[in-house]
């Protein structure tokens, strides 16, 4: 069983590996996608365009949202390829993990040159 931590580290690695190979300047799906393969050929439990229901005054509301992808259920990963990441890209995560109950988020901007200076940890302290 893998730790947020553990999850964490691995996700990384594959992200990385995938900027070295495409670069910058591609469309987000792709490498959202890309991602994907990688974390699932790494054996791992992965969902990917997620939904994200919303409880509204004891109503479930099925309102569209979706986190790109869930890793074990304990981790949030939000794809990114825009020219800087901003406040409202954090709390978009924020969001995402207190309405899943999930503590660890990877927001990740593929559109950098070094993908380490494009990735922020998010920490929901439920």
């Amino acid at each position: 069983m893998y730790t947020e931590n553990d999850l964490s580290n691995i996700v990384i690695g594959e992200a990385i590996h995938v900027h070295k190979t495409l670069g910058p300047g591609l469309l987000e799906s792709v490498y959202e996608s890309c991602l994907f393969h990688r974390l699932v050929k790494a054996g791992l439990n992965v969902k990917q365009e997620q939904s994200i229901p919303i409880v509204f005054e004891e109503v479930k509301l099925e309102c569209g949202y979706r986190a790109d992808i869930i890793v074990e259920n304990k981790l949030i990963i939000e794809v990114k390829a825009v020219e800087a990441l901003n406040d409202i890209h954090k709390a978009q995560v924020l969001t995402y993990l207190r309405l899943t109950n999930i503590k660890l988020g990877l927001l990740m901007n593929f559109n950098v040159l070094y993908l380490k200076e494009g990735i922020k940890r998010i920490v929901n302290n439920l």
